[in-house]
């Protein structure tokens, strides 16, 4: 069983999934005003996902294009949605046996930043990517509602059914 933080990064995971269904090209490529477009923060999680869970642990780059165009502070731009869907597809399938392999041990060791301790424990690290998820899920919501959809998806979804809170064992 995974450790309960990875648990949650994954149900976060699926609802940021839940957040982008029937995201077209078109809207995922409109801007308002200085907001990123839809294509852009998708490529900007998998920047932070490919980061805190491939390359800083291990030194994995799958996609070093997405380091450059997709980092905190990049210029905006507006990448296909289907080109970095894929990247994140890949990016987060390649990532998940690691988390599989995480203890609580491990996620109190510092998460190395170029060779370098960072202060910041890998729990740390997936615990602030999560939060970051749920940001960029009410930034595409809003956007959506900006481009006049409707039905979308309301709140949290079955996080009771599929990440219930459990204690550490």
């Amino acid at each position: 069983m995974a450790h309960l933080v990875v648990d949650q990064l994954r149900f976060t995971r699926s609802e940021w999934l839940r957040g982008l269904r029937g995201v077209t090209e078109a809207d995922a490529a409109r801007h308002f005003g200085r907001m990123n477009s839809i294509g852009w923060i998708v490529g900007h999680l998998t920047w932070q996902e490919q980061r805190y869970l491939l390359w800083r642990p291990s030194g994995v780059l799958l996609f070093p294009e997405i380091q450059e165009e997709f980092a905190f502070g990049a210029p905006m731009s507006t990448p296909s949605l289907a080109v970095v869907r894929k990247a994140w597809g890949k990016v987060t399938k390649s990532a998940d046996p690691f988390l599989d392999s995480l203890t609580t041990r491990d996620l109190l060791c510092d998460l190395q930043l170029n060779g370098k301790p960072s202060g910041q424990t890998l729990g740390d690290a997936i615990r602030r990517m999560t939060f970051h998820y749920w940001y960029h899920i009410g930034e595409i919501q809003a956007i959506r509602q900006m481009l006049g959809q409707e039905r979308l998806p309301q709140y949290v979804g079955n996080l009771e059914g599929k990440a219930p809170y459990r204690p550490e064992k």
